[in-house]
């Protein structure tokens, strides 16, 4: 077994993030009529699809899943505390 990931996983993972990248950008422009920002929801939404890929890229591209439990763990727990920050950062007002 190589430790490098193959072409068909790499093509897969790039269409992946594609796909997911469209999810996003349809999702933030869903109410697109005002300047409202975001409902929750849709940022939600955005905030699941960039995780996703945040953790596609760390697994695939930069190899991860190669590495051990100690790496991997700590920069999916990096991932999630980014994503769990801007969340709270987005909702915090709405909230209050």
């Amino acid at each position: 077994m190589t430790a490098l990931p193959g072409t068909r996983r790499l093509i897969v993972t790039w269409l992946t993030l594609m796909a997911l990248t469209l999810v996003a950008m349809f999702s933030a422009r869903l109410d697109q009529a005002s300047w409202e920002p975001l409902p929750l929801w849709s940022a939600l939404l955005v905030l699941v699809a960039t995780g996703f890929k945040a953790q596609r890229l760390l697994m695939v591209y930069l190899n991860l899943r190669a590495a051990t439990p100690a790496w991997k763990g700590t920069f999916v727990g990096l991932v999630l505390l980014t994503l769990a920050l801007i969340g709270a950062g987005y909702a915090a007002p709405r909230l209050i």
